[in-house]
């Protein structure tokens, strides 16, 4: 259930974020999310760690928590590009 509430708070971030700034900065934008999203990722491993999870346990569950909303990012910023 955590797994999927992280997920969804990074879907929500990355929505509300893209729609508030303008399209050109959008890519400069999933940087900075992708690095700001990472940092929330590793602490919520060093969480999961700290509990008496492994790091084998915890390392695919962190790379879902990172990657879906960070590919969303991605593909809305280029998806949205200006031309």
């Amino acid at each position: 259930m955590r797994t999927l509430i992280f997920v969804v708070v990074g879907l929500l971030l990355v929505g509300l974020s893209m729609w508030w700034v303008r399209p050109r900065r959008r890519r400069a934008l999933a940087v900075v999310f992708s690095v700001g999203w990472l940092a929330a990722v590793l602490w919520n491993l060093r969480t999961g760690v700290s509990h008496g999870y492994s790091l084998q346990e915890e390392l695919p569950i962190q790379a879902v928590i990172y990657l879906v909303p960070v590919a969303a990012a991605w593909w809305y910023a280029w998806k949205t590009r200006p031309r």
